[in-house]
């Protein structure tokens, strides 16, 4: 969604400078440093970040943790890394605290690619020494473990096809699993964790035909089931969970900028302008005016970046 600089104009060498400069003095020129990474693709980023590290010997992250601070220094941060790098990051991150937020993991889980999941499982390890698996089957217990160990550990299909008659039988599983007196999370966690998008949107969308209502409707409360409730939004429709997220974060009490960098800075190069055309429809504003009206600074002016609002 960020603007990008043309390839005729962008010279890694003069962005390195550049920023180099922005660091010196008696104070960090922020701005300076924002309409450069704001404006570079992931190629742009990776060659300033090499050519950061080849003229002055130093990690361009580590420079930029020194010089920024608080929310803008996280989200450009994150924006600097390579996206799995950047999800082994956030995933740990995640799980250190003392009450995580799964829809961190769950994100990661059900809505990159298979291959972006193998690579985000391989970067975690490489940086943590550890598996992704193991500091998840760590930090939760009973059917949550169980559920988001499933779906971290798959690598599903990705391609486009789907058995009618598989989504018929196991819409009905689902139904009698999730609502039926004698609760059983085995067959509703195989189904999650191991069958295709394709083939589980084609099972939620005959489960809608059959019993009137989505599937998620009338869930019992608990944190099983919110966690479950998240999967299935993700699985389901990820730009309408996305825009909600955004929705929350904006218009919470206190703001969520955790949770406004992730959507923005994960989607920036993937999915955000689909996903802003459907805040701006279900909210009746953009999510460029309601990011200017709750916040300030450079920070503000960072995410406006990579929403291309700087540009309009």
């Amino acid at each position: 969604m960020t603007t990008i600089i043309s390839p005729k104009q962008f010279s890694p060498v003069e962005d390195a400078e550049n920023i180099r400069k922005a660091c010196q003095g008696w104070g960090t020129d922020e701005k300076a440093i924002i309409s450069i990474l704001g404006h570079r693709n992931l190629f742009q980023r990776k060659l300033v970040r090499l050519a950061f590290q080849e003229i002055y010997h130093q990690d361009l992250l580590q420079q930029l943790k020194c010089e920024l601070s608080g929310n803008l220094e996280r989200a450009i941060s994150l924006w600097t890394l390579d996206p799995a790098d950047r999800d082994a990051v956030l995933a740990n991150e995640t799980l250190q605290k003392s009450d995580p937020d799964y829809r961190v993991i769950i994100e990661i889980a059900c809505i990159r690619s298979p291959e972006d999941l193998l690579a985000v499982k391989r970067a975690y390890k490489f940086r943590y020494k550890h598996s992704l698996e193991e500091d998840l089957a760590s930090s939760t217990t009973a059917d949550i473990r169980k559920l988001l160990v499933g779906v971290t550990s798959a690598y599903r299909y990705d391609g486009d096809e789907f058995d009618e008659t598989v989504a018929q039988s196991e819409a009905s599983t689902l139904h009698q699993e999730i609502h039926g007196k004698a609760f059983n999370n085995e067959e509703v966690i195989r189904i999650l964790s191991t069958r295709s998008q394709a083939q589980l949107n084609a099972t939620f969308n005959i489960y809608k035909d059959i019993y009137g209502h989505s599937i998620t409707k009338g869930f019992p409360g608990g944190d099983y089931f919110s966690t479950l409730r998240t999967v299935i939004r993700c699985i389901r429709d990820p730009k309408k969970y996305f825009a909600k997220v955004l929705r929350s974060a904006i218009n919470m009490e206190e703001t969520n900028e955790d949770a406004l960098s992730r959507v923005i800075v994960t989607r920036a190069e993937k999915d955000l302008k689909d996903i802003k055309e459907l805040y701006l429809k279900r909210n009746n504003i953009s999510v460029d005016e309601a990011v200017a009206r709750e916040w300030s600074g450079d920070y503000k002016t960072f995410i406006l970046a990579l929403l291309g609002a700087d540009q309009n």
